[in-house]
């Protein structure tokens, strides 16, 4: 979903379950795909390479199928074998402006498109810069083509746990994409969505939306309310408390 601001484009996706509460399954995978996000959030800055940041992605995912029970092994050697390519087929995110895929992925002088599973997605494989506004937006699925793929790969089916993979099947998957803005000492995310399991319950059920309080302030998320005084002005900025630590 989206809307357009100024003529500048907004790129969000949200998963949720559509029962009362998330399965244990569903939370596996909605946290294994939320740690991602928080993790390139909190890595990103001028001077990282974008692919960098998909394979930090792909490893945080990978590093959470393992603890979920459905992977086991090493998960550099995972990597290794362009596992990671199997549960987030797609890249890790996109160029946005004026365009919601806005130009200026692959430049002269700039890297070339990787031909490795799942780098080979990215659209864009610069080194990211102050200014550069960018989704964010891993994602974690289970394609039955994929999964049988992997499966009769003796490199990549050592690492499946295959009676936990058949329960994944027919589940479809989960991505969570943010818009944010990179600035000289990080990024500062415009996408003010509910993205914690307690979150979307919370608005599930009719909760408030913003919250009070701010249950994951590693999301970045620069809270803003309309502007009181001149329509379509300015977003007013405000803070949010930060939610105590458990």
């Amino acid at each position: 979903m989206g809307a357009e601001y100024h003529c500048y484009a907004a790129d969000i996706t949200c998963s949720f379950p559509i029962s009362e509460t998330f399965t244990d399954d569903q939370k596996l995978v909605h946290e294994a795909v939320l740690a991602a996000q928080i993790a390139v959030i909190g890595a990103l800055a001028p001077g990282v390479a974008w692919p960098d940041m998909h394979r930090l992605a792909e490893r945080t995912i990978l590093d959470h199928l393992v603890a979920g029970g459905v992977l086991a092994g090493d998960v550099d050697a995972m990597l290794d074998a362009d596992l990671g390519a199997v549960f987030m087929p797609h890249g890790l995110g996109h160029l946005i402006g004026l365009d919601t895929h806005d130009v200026g992925g692959y430049l002269d002088g700039t890297p070339e498109r990787s031909g490795r599973p799942g780098l080979s997605k990215l659209r864009t494989a610069r080194v990211i810069e102050a200014g550069m506004m960018l989704t964010v937006e891993p994602g974690c699925y289970f394609i039955d083509r994929l999964l049988d793929d992997a499966l009769a790969d003796p490199v990549r089916r050592r690492f499946l746990v295959a009676d936990r993979i058949e329960g994944f099947r027919g589940t479809g998957g989960v991505r969570l994409e943010d818009d944010v803005l990179v600035r000289t000492d990080g990024v500062e995310n415009l996408s003010l969505c509910p993205r914690t399991v307690d979150e979307i319950l919370d608005v599930k059920n009719g909760g408030a939306w913003p919250p009070a309080v701010d249950a994951c302030s590693g999301l970045r998320r620069a809270w803003c309310r309309p502007n009181p005084t001149i329509a379509g002005g300015p977003m007013r900025r405000y803070a949010l408390a930060e939610a105590t630590p458990a």
